[in-house]
C-alpha cells in the first residue's frame, strides 16, 4: 500500500500520481475506425455481426430494439426493494436537476433601443450510453436520463450492451420505465457509437452521445467526433478523501476503498496532514478487505499500491493545494470544519462534505449527478447536468433609434477589420 510524504515526492513519482491510468487507446482507435466505416456502409447487418463477435450474443435485426412489452416485463420482474431504491433515487435526481434549469428566455436593455438576451432550447435528440461490463448499472441511466427528460429533450435514445441471453437487464428496463424512456437498443461498444453517429435501418442517427464506456467506446467517440458530439470525457474512476487529524479512521478507511473497487486502473487517494491518522487507517483497511469478494479485494489492493495510496502533507492548506492540482472526479472532505474548506476547493467534479456523505450516496441516491470529469478534466469540465442537454441562442434587437445611435461605432469596426459589406450594411441603411 503506497504511503507518500508530499514534500519528499520526486517529480517523476508525482507526475505518475497526477497522470493516473491514462490509457493509450491508439490501437482501439484503429479498430474503431475500421468498425465504424463498416457500419456506415452496411448498417444493421454490420451491427449484428460485431455484436456477435465482441459481445458473443447473436441477435436478429428485429431484436435490436427493445419492445414495449420487454420494458413492462422487466419492470414487473424486478424485486420490490430494488424498484423502490430506483424510484427514490429518481426523485432526488429529478429534484436536483430541476433546480439547474435556466430561464427559457431573457432580455436586457444594454442601451436605449438595444435589447439583447438568450433563448434556451433542448437538443432535439440525444443518445444515452449505459455500459454493462460484468453487471447492471441502472444508476447510470438515472444520471443521464433524468436530466435529459428535465431538459425537455424530445427524442431520447438509449444504447446498452445486451446480457448473455441477448436481453437488457431488468434493473435498466425498470429505470427506463420510471424515467419515462421507451427507445432502447441492445448494442454497445464501438458498434453502438457508430450506429448512432451514422444511423442504421433500425437505430436512429443522433446529434449527441453521452455516458461512460470502455476504451473501445471511448475510441469510437474520438474517431467519430466530426459526426457526433461525444459529450463529457470520462475515464477510470478516481477519488480523494481529504482529512485532517480529527477524522474518524473507521469512516476514512471505508470511504478510501470506494472508488478503488471499480477496477485496477482506478485511483483512490487519502490526502491528510496527519501521519497518525494514516497509521490508524491502514490496519482497518486490511480488515475490511476480508469482508469483500476476491474480485473487489484484488481491485482495491492493486489500486492502493499503484495509482492510489496515502499522501501525507505538512498542513491542511497544503492538502488543499494538492487537491486543486490533482482535480479529482470525486472528493470527500472529512475535516473538523468541512464548510470552511469548501470555498477553497477550486477543482473537483463533486465535493462531499462531512462524516456522513460517502461517495456511495452521490453515486446512487443523493441527487447530484455522478457522471463526472476525470483525469484532471475537472479543471475545465463540470458534472453532467441539464445543461448538457440544452443549447443557447443569442438574441438581439435594435430599434431605429438604437441603430442610429450605434451605427457609426459598428462602421468603424468594419473599416478597421477590413469587412466592406459589413460597413455597407450600416453606412447605407435608411
Amino acid at each position: 500500500m503506497n504511503i507518500y510524504k508530499l514534500s519528499e515526492l520526486s517529480d517523476e513519482k508525482k507526475a505518475f500520481i497526477m497522470k493516473r491510468a491514462e490509457h493509450d487507446i491508439s490501437e482501439q482507435m484503429i479498430l474503431a475506425k475500421e468498425v465504424s466505416d463498416d457500419i456506415r456502409k452496411r448498417g444493421d447487418e454490420a451491427v449484428l455481426e460485431y455484436t456477435a463477435k465482441f459481445d458473443r450474443v447473436n441477435l436478429t435485426a428485429d431484436a435490436i430494439k427493445v419492445k414495449p412489452e420487454e420494458i413492462k416485463e422487466g419492470y414487473e420482474r424486478l424485486d420490490k426493494e430494488t424498484l423502490e431504491a430506483i424510484k427514490y433515487a429518481a426523485k432526488n435526481i429529478r429534484n436536483f436537476h430541476e433546480k439547474q434549469m435556466p430561464e427559457e428566455m431573457w432580455f436586457t436593455e444594454v442601451d436605449k433601443g438595444l435589447l439583447v438576451g438568450e433563448k434556451t432550447t433542448p437538443i432535439v435528440d440525444v443518445c444515452l450510453y449505459v455500459p454493462r461490463g460484468k453487471g447492471s448499472f441502472p444508476s447510470v441511466l438515472l444520471m443521464l436520463g433524468v436530466p435529459a427528460v428535465v431538459a425537455g429533450v424530445e427524442n431520447i435514445v438509449v444504447v446498452t450492451p445486451p446480457n448473455e441471453e441477448g436481453n437488457v437487464d431488468d434493473a435498466i428496463l425498470a429505470a427506463a420505465k420510471v424515467i419515462g424512456i421507451t427507445e432502447i437498443y441492445k448494442v454497445g461498444g464501438i458498434q453502438a457509437v457508430a450506429a448512432v453517429a451514422y444511423g442504421t435501418e433500425t437505430i436512429p442517427k443522433c446529434h449527441k452521445i453521452i455516458g461512460p464506456g470502455n476504451t473501445y467506446a471511448t475510441a469510437a467517440k474520438r474517431v467519430l467526433a466530426n459526426c457526433i458530439d461525444a459529450g463529457l470525457p470520462a475515464g477510470p474512476s478516481e477519488a480523494i478523501i481529504l482529512c485532517d487529524e480529527k477524522a474518524d479512521p473507521e469512516k476514512v478507511a471505508r470511504d478510501w476503498m470506494i472508488e478503488a473497487e471499480h477496477g485496477p486502473d482506478s485511483a483512490s487517494l487519502l490526502v491528510t496532514n496527519s501521519e497518525e491518522l494514516v497509521n490508524k487507517v491502514i490496519p482497518i483497511v486490511e480488515k475490511q478487505l476480508e469482508k469483500i469478494s476476491e474480485k473487489r479485494r484484488n481491485f482495491v489492493s492493486t489500486v492502493l499500491s499503484t495509482y492510489g495510496g496515502a499522501i501525507i502533507t505538512n498542513s491542511l492548506e497544503e492538502s488543499i493545494e494538492f487537491v486543486n492540482e490533482y482535480a479529482p472526479e470525486h472528493m470527500e472532505v472529512i475535516t473538523e470544519k468541512p464548510f470552511e474548506v469548501l470555498p477553497k476547493i477550486k477543482n473537483a467534479g463533486e465535493i462531499l462534505l462531512g462524516d456522513y456523505t460517502p461517495v456511495t450516496l452521490c453515486n446512487f441516491v443523493l441527487g447530484p449527478n455522478a457522471i463526472l470529469p476525470t483525469g484532471q478534466s475537472a479543471k475545465t469540465y463540470s458534472s453532467v447536468s441539464v445543461l448538457d442537454f440544452l443549447k443557447r441562442s443569442s438574441v438581439g434587437y435594435a430599434s431605429r433609434d438604437g441603430f442610429n445611435m450605434v451605427r457609426d461605432y459598428a462602421y468603424k469596426f468594419a473599416k478597421v477589420e477590413g469587412f466592406d459589406t459589413h460597413g455597407l450594411a450600416v453606412k447605407e441603411r435608411d
